[in-house]
C-alpha cells in the first residue's frame, strides 16, 4: 500500500519518465513536486524499498513494472473523476484538476469499477488525455500539435498538452474546445503564430505557444 504522498511522487515520476520508459533525475522530480532535492531523496529510498521504482546512483530513477501498474491505477482514477465532475456536477474543465487530485487516492476498486460503468466507460478525460482501462491499457490515436499543420490544413481538436486553468480559460475565450474543427488560414513566418478558423465560423489569431499546446487529429 502506498500513502497519498507516495502515490503523488510515483505519478510524477511516471509522467516524467514518459510512461516508465526513461530514467528520471532527482532534480527533475524536485521541480515537478515543487520541493527540495533532499526531500526527494528520502522519498526515493522509501519507494525503492517498496519496489515501485528502481534507483541507480548517478543515473536516476526508473519505474518498475509494479510501479507502472500502481501509477496507472492512480491516473485512471484521476481521469475518471474529472469526467464525473464535468459531466455530472457541471464543473468547467479548468476547475477539475485539484478536486480530482484529492479523489484519486480513494482505495476502493469497486467504487472505481462502478464509476467507470456509470460514466459509460469513457476513453478520454475532459482534457483529451486517454483513460487507462482496468488492466492499465492505454489506447491512443495519432495526434500532432496544431502549430505543425500546414497552411490550409483542417483538423479536429482532440486534446491539450497544457491543462493549467489559465490556459484552459484562454481557450474558452478563443472558443476552442475538444471536438472543434479548425482550419489554418494564415501562418506567420517570423514567430509561427497563426490565424485559424474554428467550426467554420470564428476566426482568431493564436501564438506559437498556444499552437504547441493544442493537439489535433488531421482530417
Amino acid at each position: 500500500m502506498l500513502s497519498l504522498v507516495e502515490e503523488n511522487y510515483l505519478k510524477a515520476i511516471y509522467h516524467l519518465s514518459e510512461g516508465g520508459q526513461a530514467q528520471v533525475s532527482t532534480n527533475a522530480i524536485a521541480d515537478a513536486i515543487h520541493t527540495k532535492p533532499a526531500s526527494v531523496s528520502d522519498m526515493i529510498q522509501k519507494l525503492d524499498r517498496k519496489r515501485v521504482i528502481q534507483y541507480t546512483k548517478y543515473q536516476g530513477v526508473k519505474v518498475t513494472k509494479e510501479g507502472k501498474e500502481a501509477a496507472l491505477k492512480v491516473i485512471r482514477k484521476h481521469r475518471l473523476w474529472e469526467v464525473f465532475l464535468v459531466e455530472q456536477l457541471n464543473f468547467n474543465w479548468d476547475e477539475v484538476h485539484d478536486v480530482a487530485e484529492q479523489l484519486e487516492h480513494i482505495k476502493s476498486p469497486l467504487l472505481i469499477e462502478r464509476l467507470d460503468a456509470f460514466l459509460g466507460h469513457p476513453k478520454v478525460d475532459p482534457h483529451g488525455d486517454p483513460i487507462p482501462d482496468a488492466q492499465g491499457v492505454i489506447n491512443t490515436k495519432p495526434q500532432k500539435p496544431l502549430h505543425q499543420l500546414d497552411l490550409g490544413a483542417e483538423a479536429i481538436i482532440r486534446a491539450v498538452k497544457d491543462s493549467s486553468p489559465a490556459f484552459l480559460r484562454h481557450l474558452d475565450k478563443l472558443g476552442a474546445y475538444l471536438g472543434a474543427g479548425v482550419k489554418i488560414l494564415e501562418k506567420e513566418e517570423f514567430d509561427n503564430s497563426m490565424q485559424i478558423q474554428i467550426d467554420q465560423s470564428t476566426v482568431v489569431f493564436i501564438s506559437n505557444e498556444v499552437g504547441q499546446n493544442i493537439l489535433v487529429q488531421e482530417n
